[in-house]
């Protein structure tokens, strides 16, 4: 089984429509395919009538922004219906925050130096949610920094020009966002947050205890240690494991849809249990 679980179009920090999405997943032998877009499911139609026009299994899926203890934390759902109200509630207050986030990344890069910065950040996201990688991609544009890594650390966190704080909702109630809808709850790239092993088992336990059912235990920057922890950690907390490439399509962005390692543990995967 080929499968890519986590992937980004222009519905939110993007670059690709829903359709292309789906064509590159069936360019790289894709089996099983999620478009997984931030706080929207408003892509997934169009992915659907691609996929099944192709004959590729698209799996409904979406990443919420969530926290555990003070931390922003990532959780993808897959398998979710999109016509339930509970989800699409959160889902909507997610999209509030994220709006109010937009204007105040936008006064804090003005007030640095930067001239019109909501303006150009809106352009590039084609009308499409604001989100933080738009404006990342315009102080690249504006030469202000050579990449991604670069322009995070020095305008969009902590008490940067762009750092703003979001106080998302506890991953314990977007668990039950996602479970309401039918879908697995799980825990979005652990290994990405700055945060030590151990406290990574803390969260995956409190995960474990919210109700959480699992966690990505490859994705496309994984090393063989994290893999090999991660697939350690599925049978020390009973949880599912997940696999997605977190594909965005930016041009200084090197991942690409598919080119993942394999599961080391097939009988935890996610899609066993879709």
């Amino acid at each position: 089984m080929k499968a890519d679980l986590h992937n980004h179009s222009y519905f939110s920090d993007g670059v690709l429509s829903p359709s292309e999405l789906v064509r590159h997943a069936i360019d790289a032998g894709c089996d099983l395919f999620s478009l997984t877009d931030h706080d929207t499911t408003n892509g997934i139609a169009e992915a659907k009538k691609e996929a099944d026009k192709l004959g590729l299994n698209l799996v409904n899926g979406v990443e919420i922004s969530a926290f555990w203890r003070n931390s922003a934390i990532h959780i993808v759902g897959l398998g979710i219906d999109l016509d339930n109200d509970e989800l699409q509630t959160g889902l909507e207050l997610n999209q509030i925050l994220r709006k109010e986030r937009a204007k105040k990344i936008a006064l804090g890069l003005w007030r640095s130096g930067i001239k019109d910065p909501l303006e150009k950040a809106q352009k590039i996201s084609g009308g499409y949610m604001l989100t933080r990688t738009h404006f990342a991609q315009m102080l690249i544009n504006e030469g202000y920094c050579k990449d991604m890594k670069s322009v995070f650390r020095r305008y969009l966190t902590g008490r940067k020009p762009g750092g703003v704080r979001v106080e998302w909702k506890d991953f314990g109630e977007v668990v039950k966002w996602i479970q309401s809808a039918g879908g697995k709850a799980l825990i979005a790239h652990p290994f990405r947050y700055r945060m030590t092993h151990t406290k990574i088992k803390k969260m995956l336990n409190d995960f474990k205890e919210s109700n959480g059912d699992g966690f990505e235990v490859v994705n496309a920057n994984s090393s063989y240690e994290e893999i090999n922890l991660g697939n350690q950690w599925t049978e020390d907390y009973d949880l599912l494991a997940s696999i997605g490439s977190d594909f965005h399509g930016w041009p200084n962005q090197r991942v690409q849809i598919g080119n993942l390692a394999y599961l080391p543990n097939a009988s935890r995967a996610i899609w066993s249990h879709l």
